[in-house]
């Protein structure tokens, strides 16, 4: 493989010094940029747009055009480990993801089972493959997945939910029944992110996009035990160089300490926690990744501009931060507040690195 030409990212995930703050973008691929938009097209849908080679090749590289990002990200989706299972995956339009197949009675839950992922999700780790051959070494790429008990919720709920009524019900009711699905899950999971990094990924982000909706006790138990599991069986290093996991549970800053004791690298923030009252909590454990509100980006560039101040002001002086934002950037974002963002992060980072 080429050699990395910027690896700020990786060093930063591993609290190494850097020369600056790096940045990549949650959603950076996706509707808010026009060429985005018109790949998809081109594709006919999401799907056909995640299972093509090239089409996922072309729209990862895409942001990457535009903006001196530090990380680029594969495109895919969270659910299509859900999909291989036979689920039935698709999109309505306006209503987002749905399973043809959900999990609504036990007799399906027990004939739940773990995919071969080296065909049922070749397509992902071809797109891996192709994407890391295109950046040639010019930055990093991310493989991703959702955790366990977020799949767990889309598979039961049939696709997305308010309440998580469905499997909160199940996790009071009979919550052996849900374990078995989360056990499932998390070798699905550890097998596909090992073979992304097999492919090529450099670093990896597990989603658990729904594990703040669980209360205390039960998050630790339905969620962070099935990701520490997952942290523990993934392979940590390729060509030389540690592969860095990354942990991000939005809504879960009141249990940053028990995430940062699962063995991963680095925790994703959203935007509702303080970067120094977080980094004072975890040490030098882990990196922090975050945390720049995504609708702060419809504001001026010259609000963006004090944000970014702001965030890195609280953060501080030396490494073990990656800038993102605390979740997806939202579709209806102007490209030009990104720029406005990116050439923030590297204009006033580069006094906490002196």
């Amino acid at each position: 493989m080429t050699a990395l030409k910027n690896d700020t990212f990786l060093r930063a995930l591993l609290r190494q010094p850097t020369d600056y703050t790096p940045l990549w973008l949650m959603r950076q691929a996706g509707r808010y940029l026009p060429e985005y938009c018109a790949t998809r097209k081109r594709a006919g849908s999401f799907l056909q747009l995640c299972k093509s080679t090239d089409l996922a090749t072309e729209v990862t590289l895409q942001p990457l055009e535009r903006f001196p990002l530090d990380a680029a990200i594969l495109f895919s989706d969270i659910l299509t480990v859900p999909d291989a299972m036979g689920l039935g995956l698709y999109f309505a339009e306006g209503e987002g993801p749905k399973f043809e197949r959900p999990l609504q009675d036990e007799a399906a839950i027990r004939a739940l089972a773990v995919p071969d992922v080296g065909t049922e999700l070749a397509y992902v780790t071809d797109a891996v493959a192709s994407i890391r051959r295109a950046l040639d070494g010019r930055v990093p790429l991310i493989g991703f997945s959702g955790s366990p008990f977020t799949l767990a919720c889309y598979m039961i709920e049939g696709g997305g939910s308010s309440d998580f009524r469905r499997v909160k019900t199940l996790m009071y009711d009979r919550p052996a029944l849900l374990h078995h699905v989360l056990e499932i899950n998390a070798r699905a999971v550890t097998d596909y992110l090992n073979a992304q990094i097999a492919a090529g990924a450099q670093a990896v982000q597990i989603f658990d996009t729904w594990g703040g909706a669980l209360a205390y006790g039960k998050y630790q138990e339905f969620s962070l035990s099935y990701m520490q599991r997952i942290v523990a069986g993934l392979t940590r290093e390729v060509e030389g160089r540690r592969v860095p996991v990354i942990v991000f549970t939005k809504g879960g800053g009141l249990w940053l300490e028990d995430i940062a004791d699962i063995g991963c690298d680095a925790i994703g923030l959203d935007w509702t926690m303080n970067l120094a009252q977080a980094r004072a909590r975890v040490g030098d454990r882990v990196a922090l990744q975050g945390n720049f509100d995504p609708n702060a980006l419809f504001a001026n560039p010259q609000a963006i501009d004090a944000e970014v101040a702001r965030l890195l002001a609280d953060y501080g002086h030396g490494g073990g931060h990656v800038f993102n934002l605390g979740h997806g950037i939202n579709q209806f974002t102007p490209p030009e507040h990104v720029s406005a963002l990116v050439e923030a992060v590297h204009r006033h980072s580069r006094a906490y690195h002196a």
